[in-house]
């Protein structure tokens, strides 16, 4: 969490300086699969052996258990999962693999992780067009993205508080701000933002 924390303030304080949000958001974009992509693999068994054991020490090896046994039941029913709920297991106190991503993918399928892909997507496209100023979108953007590594690799999702949190950011990031609602409602012309890149 501090370390995400002090990636979003390293970003608002680079954001000033970039004049086209279009390659910041790709970027933020290519971070979150990254981040999921090492989950994956680290579950799968797919990482080198130097990289899967430093990260299984620092992760824990309980959860990537539970990350492991998540890519297994995704096996099993690899399109639709085996239903929601259904991960956990009777007197199991996780619940859950603590991965979002895994957690869609074993009890929805491909069909669920891709839908939650797309929601990340579309938050990142609605950002992109907004008409907010570039810093604001670029540190809305990378607070978003902090969020989903941390919830790729934690129950973060979990809490109804982080995820209206998360969705009152993305509404704040992409409103229109309260003079320009008033100049269209008015009929009033609006004056030109940026050029969004």
């Amino acid at each position: 969490g501090c370390a995400a924390g002090g990636a979003v303030l390293l970003c608002s304080v680079a954001a000033g300086s970039t004049p086209y949000r279009g390659a910041g958001l790709a970027g933020l974009a290519v971070v979150a699969g990254v981040a999921v992509g090492a989950v994956w693999g680290l579950a799968s068994g797919v990482l080198p052996g130097g990289c899967a054991a430093e990260f299984t020490e620092r992760i824990g090896p309980y959860r990537v258990g539970l990350w492991g046994r998540a890519v297994r039941l995704a096996r099993e029913a690899p399109v639709w999962g085996v239903g929601p709920g259904r991960f956990g297991t009777p007197g199991d106190p996780a619940g859950r693999p603590h991965s979002a991503p895994l957690q869609l993918l074993a009890e929805q399928g491909v069909v669920g992780a891709l839908l939650l892909a797309a929601v990340f997507g579309w938050v990142l496209h609605a950002l992109w067009r907004a008409t907010r100023p570039t810093p604001v979108v670029l540190t809305a953007g990378a607070a978003l993205t902090a969020l989903a590594v941390i919830a790729s690799v934690g129950d973060a999702l979990s809490f109804t508080t982080v995820t209206a949190g998360a969705g009152l950011l993305a509404g704040w990031a992409t409103a229109r701000p309260w003079g320009e609602e008033e100049r269209v409602t008015r009929g009033e012309p609006v004056p030109r933002q940026e050029t969004v890149g």
